[in-house]
């Protein structure tokens, strides 16, 4: 585990990008593995004003979602699919066709097991990941198994009621309860992951991450045993390693 500690988000994203953009120039058909949330916003600016200014080329790169909200539709302005379309999609050359996102309808069972055969099918070169307060990873929270797969998850009131005052104005009925997501074991098996943290929130969770003891209580300790996993941290992120 690789941990880069830089002044503020501005530099992560930074620091992010030039990652990312090295395995999407040196892999023309790599497959992404991408995320939502606040924190890769800049990130995928900074990836479009590349794509942009110098061309880079994403027509035959493939992409998958680590989750999806299950009873929204894509056009759902809520809907992770439609954030990573207006945050990233719309402004690169990339054959939707190619983009990957877990279906927020039909029978979730069925949903969740076409999309763990589809990262079999596709092993993924680059994961890039947040992380939560508490951990998590994706929707993996506290006491997820480290040998789950793509899975049904059951969201918790305090996530809920998170998302109805940020997302959804404040209509807590409007939220969905479930969700689908990526395993941490789908998570372990990219070939390379980049976890991306900025903020004092953040501090606990990467001491613990990066120092504390291997445990399911913090789902993002699993990636100690990743065998090519970075850490990009703001100072304030990392303000409570130990070790730097």
């Amino acid at each position: 585990m690789e941990v880069i500690i830089v002044k503020d988000y501005e530099e992560a994203s930074q620091k992010a990008c030039e990652i990312m953009l090295n395995v999407v120039k040196s892999n023309p058909t790599a497959n992404l593995g991408l995320a939502t949330g606040s924190t890769p916003i800049r990130l995928y600016e900074l990836m479009r004003e590349d794509h942009k200014k110098n061309g880079t080329s994403y027509k035959d790169i493939k992409s998958f979602n680590l989750d999806e909200y299950f009873g929204l539709d894509q056009s759902h302005p809520q809907s992770y699919h439609y954030f990573m379309c207006h945050n990233l999609f719309n402004e690169l050359d990339i054959d939707m066709n190619n983009v990957h996102v877990p279906k927020g309808n039909g029978n979730i069972d069925e949903e969740c097991k076409a999309y763990n055969q589809l990262l079999e099918d596709n092993p993924i070169d680059i994961q890039l990941l947040g992380i939560g307060s508490n951990g998590h990873i994706g929707f993996n929270e506290p006491g997820t198994p480290f040998d789950s797969v793509t899975h049904k998850v059951d969201l918790k009131q305090s996530t809920i009621e998170d998302n109805a005052r940020l997302f959804f104005n404040g209509k807590i009925e409007d939220v969905p309860t479930q969700a689908v997501s990526m395993g941490i074991a789908n998570i372990m098996k990219a070939k390379k992951v980049l976890l991306i943290a900025s903020g004092e929130g953040k501090a606990k969770a990467i001491q613990a991450t990066v120092e504390g003891p291997k445990t399911t209580d913090v789902p993002a300790s699993a990636l100690q045993d990743h065998p090519d996993c970075i850490l990009v941290v703001d100072e304030a992120a990392a303000s409570l390693l130990k070790n730097k």
